[in-house]
């Protein structure tokens, strides 16, 4: 049963994180008009069992006037909201507040925001002063911390997700996991899932990159009614049997090793874009050239 849409307004962001999964930054397109939006929100209405509604990216600011026009919308159709963020924009205490007042006013159910080494680093920042002007104007707020790599006992400690960026930027030097030991996804019900991200390019991600066909071809709803993971040739051995069964099933000849279940993933997700162009998308969350503006 599906409660929760995430709305990836914009693969665009100001920074250029190495632990980034969608390999977003300042250059790279796909940008979601208001009028999307709004069709995603009129399904998710139609659909009944949606509750929650988050504008993320990417940086969703830098689409601010259609994340305020989106939440806007969601919040009369009676959804939760939310919003992810590096909340680059305050530039000073009063930036801070300007920028998140219209939010206030808007009865913003969370604010997260991404405040960690990959983004600023220590000491004061955009998201240390979004975080205090949330607190003052009274919006529920939480700071997202992503640890980098460190190797504890000869396990890896990290908050990373180890695909996109942070599978070419990010492994090397840490211990590696025999193939043979990653048989599950420990992070998203592939099965039953609860939620759906919804890209710019209409494409509805499982996982990111992960995907189950095209808003703007075929509506959520049916989509949804459509899924069977055990038709569908990447999401049902990721659910049987995590990468290691989709490395078989495919014909993957797997590394030596990898850091994680993600890693591995990613790694054999990758190998298979070309196979399964609408399956597997957008090409830039795999790090590849992409002709779409």
């Amino acid at each position: 049963m599906l409660t929760g849409i995430h709305i990836l307004i914009t693969y665009r962001c100001v920074l250029k994180c190495d632990h980034c999964f969608l390999h977003c930054g300042p250059d790279v397109p796909g940008t979601m008009e208001i009028g999307m939006v709004r069709s995603i929100l009129d399904e998710a209405q139609d659909i009944g069992t949606v509750e929650d509604i988050y504008f993320e990216g990417g940086e969703p600011f830098l689409a601010y006037p259609s994340v305020l026009e989106g939440l806007r919308k969601a919040r009369d159709r009676g959804f939760k909201t939310g919003i992810v963020t590096n909340a680059f924009g305050a530039v000073s205490d009063e930036d801070a507040e300007a920028m998140l007042r219209p939010l206030a006013e808007l009865g913003i159910g969370m604010l997260s925001v991404s405040d960690d080494s990959f983004h600023y680093g220590d000491g004061p920042s955009p998201a240390k002063r979004a975080l205090a002007a949330a607190e003052r104007l009274g919006i529920p707020c939480g700071a997202i911390c992503v640890d980098r790599p460190a190797v504890v006992n000869g396990k890896v400690h990290s908050g990373v997700m180890f695909r996109g960026r942070a599978a070419d930027k990010l492994v090397d030097g840490l211990p590696l996991r025999q193939p043979a030991e990653l048989v599950k996804c420990p992070h998203e019900d592939l099965a039953a899932p609860g939620r759906v991200h919804i890209d710019s390019y209409g494409f509805v991600h499982l996982c990111q990159g992960l995907c189950i066909g095209n808003f703007n071809n075929e509506p959520l709803s049916g989509l949804l009614a459509r899924y069977d993971a055990n038709r569908h040739p990447i999401a049902g051995p990721l659910a049987k049997g995590g990468p290691l069964l989709l490395a078989q099933k495919t014909g993957f000849e797997p590394a030596d090793g990898y850091v994680d279940e993600c890693h591995f993933c990613y790694s054999v997700r990758r190998s298979l874009v070309e196979q399964y162009p609408e399956l597997l998308a957008p090409r830039q969350v795999y790090g590849l050239a992409t002709d779409r503006s």
